[in-house]
């Protein structure tokens, strides 16, 4: 088995599954016993300030980027949070996904977030993506997904209404060449 982990699954026409519609997933664990991953590109109608606000950790004298969205993970334990971030040491809970990339999830990196001792990059997101032992694999053959290296430019510079078009761009082709029909000669 081939390990998808700090890849990137970008929805296909044929997955169905109007949660995961033309979304980008980046895959944290892939392994035989299943799969965990974050969607990178579906905002919630809530800003990082204003959860921060609501699981009472002060915002005062803290800066954020203009919008600083909070990102809907996946519909998994919706109420965990999940920050990914370029790699910066110096929080409890934190994993090393790639050589670039952690993922943390202890609270005190949201006490951090918007001083300069919090992450410059992150993506906050309520909840996960999982697969179960060879769910992901049959998601692949239903031709569900594509596949492709992560990029941390699509993950943390790309507007986020553009990076399912830029991730699909980086395999060579644009997206409305996407079909979920498959001929036979």
């Amino acid at each position: 088995m081939q390990s998808l982990q700090n890849h990137f699954l970008i929805a296909t026409s044929a997955l169905k599954d109007g949660y995961f519609e033309r979304s980008v997933t980046y895959i944290c664990e892939h392994n035989e016993d299943g799969a965990m991953g974050l969607v990178i590109n579906q905002p919630l109608e809530i800003s990082v300030p204003e959860l921060l606000k609501k699981i009472e950790i002060p915002t005062e004298d803290k800066v954020f980027e203009k919008r600083a969205p909070v990102y809907a993970g996946g519909p998994l334990s919706t109420e965990k949070g999940f920050v990914l971030h370029r790699t910066e040491l110096g929080w409890r809970q934190s994993v090393n996904l790639s050589k670039n990339i952690m993922l943390t999830t202890s609270k005190d990196i949201l006490e951090q977030m918007g001083t300069d001792l919090g992450p410059k990059d992150y993506l906050l997101t309520l909840g996960y993506a999982g697969w179960s032992a060879g769910q992901l694999e049959e998601e692949l053959k239903e031709n569900a997904w594509l596949t492709l290296a992560a990029n941390e430019a699509i993950m943390f510079d790309t507007p986020i209404h553009m990076r399912w078009e830029a991730a699909t761009a980086l395999l060579g082709f644009n997206p409305w060449q996407l079909t979920s029909e498959i001929g036979h000669a």
